[in-house]
């Protein structure tokens, strides 16, 4: 008889079968093969970085086929970040795509520049700096697509490091009641949520794909690449391994809470660090980026008469729309690129159950039609200028007198737009078109605020119950595991509890368990687990599933073993619970400063300034018209009067109070969007859904302040400059 191969030997001969077949199929395509890795790794990958999608793919479209030869240590340093960020790219496809992009934007800068040339038929200095705002745009293009590596890398680590003191709850949680390393790093990365659970998996297809050995050498290969950043997350893992020799089983579970011990004490350190190194650069952040910035502004009307109109309100808004918020921006990635890990949040947002109402792109829509109207109303002036006022057979301005409001002045113009030298309409100079420019920023803020509202309203809801329930789930825990030490049946130790915790979040969970057991007859997994009727349906908590879970099966192996694995659960909570308090009192000077900045210091001087710079160019038009129409000014003041000084300057040179507005307001909105992301990413790492509730939050503040203190200012000191005239006609 023809001996049978084994299974073993079977298996091996069909993926080396395969294998060989892979490779031919490769070579007659031209394709390079995917042997990385195993086929459930790639359709992991796949399900966890769907953002990531589109820089994969340029890379491979575009970066592929312009490729750029990069020096060694220039290569291996993008190399490591995209291993780091789990991209299937390739460090000169990397470049490839970020040269690709400089090239074609530098490109079109030409053509752009060149194309106004043509139309005006003048090389203008206009032109020049359009060129060289593209040119610089080009140059920003390349830095951001070839720091793409570094910032996802960076954003990854973040995220991967806010979740390692939960990673190694669930090991030592795991390995109190089974000494196995392998079996507690699968059962963490089962409990926790992408990106370390990836990294995880990610331990076990290196050993499938020959790769490493064994687990401990897999294991030993990945935490290689935290040493440098996250050293008591190695030291933690370092000493649970230590615990598998050690021959009494006391000494054993000692090592196990010691390694939970160091990445807490680490993590502390870190952030005690974090936050003394971190003071003088937001310091830095509030003084450049907002109050001299804000300060500037009161001068420029002034200066840009001075200078003869070389200022106009288009380098204002390139200055503080453009230039001012990239350096406030970089700032503040410099302050982020020293946050250090095992901090933060954790949520998957994908994994809430309200997460179809943060995808849904519909609230956008909503939004931009409530937003609509306001900045219609905003750019009244422009559109009764230009087009609206004679199809309706109104006229382009009114006087207030001829609208009845002559208390408010008699030749004062709504809009007040005014012809130049060249005769070119410029303006609007009037109060009420400075009133009317508020609406402008306050529509781009309101399409934001209502857009993040509905995105993120029942999520931050549903994310702040969860809290509640783990806040006093540690007691309750607590309570079940004396339960289970006393010896009552798993099956009855819920009612006991739900009992005992009553007019708590938790004792909800625990008599919904009760009642599925009792009245249903269902079992303990089922009760809580089960897709119809399960309790943890309705308390989407990932530390009530876990806790859960390992209990059910340490009841396997004894209540005893349940009960000491539960009220483990419950110390290493409340400790966790500690360090995050601790961190947060560290914090709490930075994220306080950085939030008084921008929801109140800046909007309210911003405002006031933008009044003041209205007051000086209604002053100095004022004075300009009374000399044109002939005002007696010198009789009364002397030494050449005011009649000399005011000739210097030219109105329609000045910047006009709207434009000038509506570049602050929207350098408000920008503002208050990179503080706000840099407050989140400080407090709780990589936070989409905290970004933009937060975001809305703080505009909605900011926004409603300045839009108030900037019409009073402007109202109260248009009536204080119309004081100070009447006063200078008087004499």
């Amino acid at each position: 008889m023809v001996p049978i191969p084994s299974n073993r030997k079977s298996n091996i001969d069909t993926k080396d079968i395969l294998r060989k077949f892979e490779m031919k199929m490769a070579n007659q395509l031209g394709k390079d093969l995917p042997v990385d890795y195993s086929k459930d790794y790639d359709q992991f990958k796949q399900e966890t970085l769907r953002s990531l999608g589109w820089y994969e793919k340029a890379c491979k479209n575009i970066g592929k086929s312009f490729k750029v030869k990069l020096k060694p240590k220039e290569e291996e340093k993008i190399q490591n970040d995209l291993n780091t960020s789990h991209l299937d790219v390739k460090a000169n496809e990397s470049s490839g795509l970020a040269w690709f992009t400089l090239i074609v934007a530098f490109f079109l800068s030409f053509l752009i520049a060149g194309a106004i040339f043509m139309m005006t038929g003048e090389l203008s200095g206009e032109i020049a700096m359009i060129f060289g705002l593209l040119a610089v745009t080009s140059f920003f293009f390349y830095y951001y697509i070839g720091s793409m590596p570094a910032r996802i890398a960076q954003k990854w680590k973040l995220k991967a490091s806010s979740q390692m003191v939960p990673a190694i709850l669930y090991i030592v949680v795991y390995m109190r009641h089974t000494s196995n390393l392998e079996g507690a790093i699968r059962f963490a990365s089962q409990h926790l949520q992408p990106p370390l659970s990836l990294d995880f998996k990610k331990i076990f297809w290196d050993v499938e794909t020959a790769k490493c050995p064994t687990i401990k050498d897999a294991l030993d290969a990945y935490l290689e690449k935290w040493r440098a950043d996250a050293p008591e997350f190695v030291e933690s893992f370092h000493m649970i391994e230590s615990s598998l020799y050690e021959p009494i089983e006391e000494r054993r579970l000692a090592t196990l809470e010691k390694s939970l011990q160091i990445i807490l004490d680490g993590v502390y350190e870190k952030m005690l660090h974090f936050s003394h190194d971190v003071a003088s650069p937001i310091t830095n952040v509030y003084m450049l980026g907002i109050v001299l910035p804000t300060l500037g502004l009161a001068l420029m009307p002034l200066a840009s008469t001075l200078l003869g109109g070389a200022v106009r309100w288009y380098h204002v808004a390139v200055m503080y729309d453009i230039v001012i918020p990239f350096a406030i921006f970089y700032m503040t990635n410099n302050v982020l690129a020293k946050r250090p890990g095992g901090f933060g949040e954790t949520e998957l947002l994908e994994k809430n159950k309200n997460y179809k109402d943060y995808a849904d792109k519909s609230h956008y829509t909503k939004a931009f039609l409530i937003a609509l109207p306001f900045f219609i109303l905003g750019i009244l002036p422009f559109l009764f200028q230009f087009g609206l006022a004679e199809s309706m057979g109104l006229n382009k301005d009114y006087t207030f007198n001829e609208l009845g409001l002559g208390f408010l002045g008699q030749n004062n113009k709504l809009f007040d737009f005014i012809i130049d030298e060249k005769g070119a309409t410029v303006g609007p100079f009037g109060t009420t078109a400075l009133i009317l420019s508020l609406f402008v920023p306050l529509a781009i803020a309101i399409f934001f605020i209502l857009s993040y509202k509905f995105k993120t309203d029942k999520l931050v809801k549903t994310r702040e119950q969860t809290k509640k329930l783990e806040a006093e789930f540690s007691s309750s825990i607590f309570q079940l595991g004396n339960r289970l030490a006393d010896g009552v049946p798993a099956e009855m130790v819920f009612g006991r509890v739900a009992e005992s915790s009553k007019g708590t979040a938790s004792a909800g969970f625990f008599s919904l368990v009760n009642t599925n057991i009792q009245q249903a007859g269902m079992s303990i997994e089922d009760a809580i687990f089960s897709s119809g009727r399960g309790a943890i349906n309705y308390y989407p908590s990932e530390l009530l599933r876990t806790s859960m879970q390992i209990m059910i099966e340490a009841v396997k192996k004894g209540l005893g073993i349940a009960a000491k694995a539960l009220m483990s659960i419950s110390v290493y909570v409340k400790n966790i619970h500690t360090v995050n308090e601790r961190l947060k009192d560290l914090l709490s000077e930075i994220t306080s400063s950085m939030k008084s900045n921008m929801t109140f210091l800046a909007p309210l001087l911003s405002a006031i300034v933008v009044g003041l710079a209205s007051m000086i160019t209604g002053i100095l038009g004022k004075l300009k018209s009374m000399l044109d129409a002939g005002s007696n000014l010198d009789s009364g003041i002397g030494m050449g009067g005011i009649g000399s000084i005011v000739s210097m300057f030219d109105i329609s040179k000045m910047i006009p109070p709207y434009w000038l507005q509506v570049a602050v307001g929207i350098y408000i909105v920008e503002v208050i969007f990179i503080l706000t992301i840099t407050l989140v990413t400080i407090e709780n790492g990589e936070d989409k859904l905290g970004e933009k509730n937060e975001i809305y939050k703080n505009l909605s503040t900011g926004m409603m302040l300045y839009f108030i203190t900037a019409i009073v200012a402007i109202v109260a000191l248009a009536a204080l400059a119309s004081v100070a005239i009447g006063g200078i006609v008087t004499q």
